[in-house]
């Protein structure tokens, strides 16, 4: 049995680092493992949108219902998160647009919308003039909004790395540059054997490799997980010249989203099938052309940094979460472009089942029970 751990985390992303966080807080002995620096992979990648009402797909009923309790849950727990790591994190709530650049996207525009509102998500239809009454910088020529006021964001970067000072003032060892190469699922003493060849025993251990999962071998069949890669981009924003974004703006080849730190993040395509982590001048081309169509003074901001990375996507884009067929190994992986939406009830609800897993109480939440690892099957 490893000395130092009763959980051992194979991931330390922003989902992996979440769940030690609330493992530990609750007295739980957790090690957290991450092949590089932890929180730099996807978590460090995203925009840091919390906006399930502007998100929501046709066929998505589950994973919006699963978004929208998250967020209720994301202002307790930046709070939290803050007061455990000395660090902020940028919540804001300034809402989100969701804009129309020609008359095809309005349509389809009110194809949402009106699917929106039969699910009671809290969005209001606006015009052009409208829109841009909350957000001057839109383009005149734009013919239609949805407005989400409860969609909010938060600065990802700072999370991820305010939850790796909060897990280990907690008591949890975040252990980086440390490869994992396989689980043992064991059931008596489920453990892991990383790169190097040592070997680990505990008594439950979590997969939150993110993309990489279903690269971590030893359990049958393998995380049902793929990487999608995508590409985002950051630029100045300059209050003084007047170019200052005030909310999240989501066009139809393009989403802003302002940073506290002067940043505009740009993203994100969606390249599945795609190995590679270039950023490509395709992609910048498309990001910056979908983002011009909506805010035309994109162009005039200060060029900052690009990058890509992989989203963890599952076959129907929602999360694996909770115990596998393996007992002692639970999953909290695969949640392609909602890992910061659904970080708070994901640690603390995957920390739960592993808590009375450990104490011999081993349900289900119900709130889990839609992405159980099995569904697939």
């Amino acid at each position: 049995m490893d000395e130092h751990a009763e959980v051992l985390v194979v991931g330390g992303g922003i989902v992996g680092l979440g769940v030690a966080w609330q493992l530990a807080e609750h007295g739980r002995r957790v090690r957290v493992f991450d092949a590089g620096r932890a929180g730099r992979g996807a978590s460090w990648a995203a925009a840091g949108m919390l906006a399930p009402s502007a998100e929501i797909g046709f066929e998505e009923l589950d994973l919006h219902a699963l978004g929208r309790e998250s967020l209720s849950r994301w202002r307790s727990f930046a709070a939290a998160l803050e007061t455990a790591s000395g660090a902020e994190v940028g919540y804001r709530d300034d809402g989100t647009l969701v804009v129309a650049d020609d008359r095809d996207s309005a349509r389809a525009l009110r194809r949402l919308f009106a699917f929106q509102t039969e699910h009671e998500a809290p969005v209001e239809w606006l015009s052009g003039d409208q829109a841009a009454e909350i957000e001057p910088l839109l383009s005149p020529r734009l013919p239609a909004a949805i407005w989400a006021p409860q969609d909010h964001q938060v600065d990802h970067r700072a999370v991820v790395q305010a939850l790796a000072l909060a897990a280990r003032a907690a008591g949890a060892e975040v252990v980086e540059d440390t490869p994992v190469a396989r689980v043992r699922p064991d059931g008596a003493a489920p453990g892991l054997v990383l790169a190097d060849g040592t070997r680990l025993d505990a008594r439950a251990v979590v997969l939150a490799a993110g993309a990489w999962s279903a690269g971590v071998e030893g359990l049958t069949p393998s995380a049902p997980v793929r990487g999608v890669k995508g590409q985002a981009l950051a630029l100045r924003l300059d209050p003084e010249r007047g170019l200052d974004l005030r909310h999240v703006v989501r066009g139809p080849d393009a989403y802003l989203v302002p940073k506290a730190d002067g940043r505009l993040v740009i993203g994100g395509t969606s390249e599945d099938g795609v190995a590679d982590v270039r950023t490509t001048a395709g992609g910048v081309y498309r990001l910056l052309e979908g983002a011009v169509s909506i805010v035309p003074a994109v162009e005039e901001m200060e060029w900052v940094e690009a990058w890509a990375a992989h989203r963890p996507a599952a076959q129907d884009h929602a999360p694996l979460l909770g115990q596998s067929a393996h007992p002692g190994v639970f999953y909290a992986t695969g949640h392609y472009r909602h890992g910061i939406l659904l970080a708070p009830v994901t640690a603390q609800e995957v920390a739960a089942e592993i808590g009375r897993f450990l104490d011999g109480l081993p349900e289900t939440a119900p709130v889990l029970a839609p992405f159980s690892p099995f569904r697939f099957d």
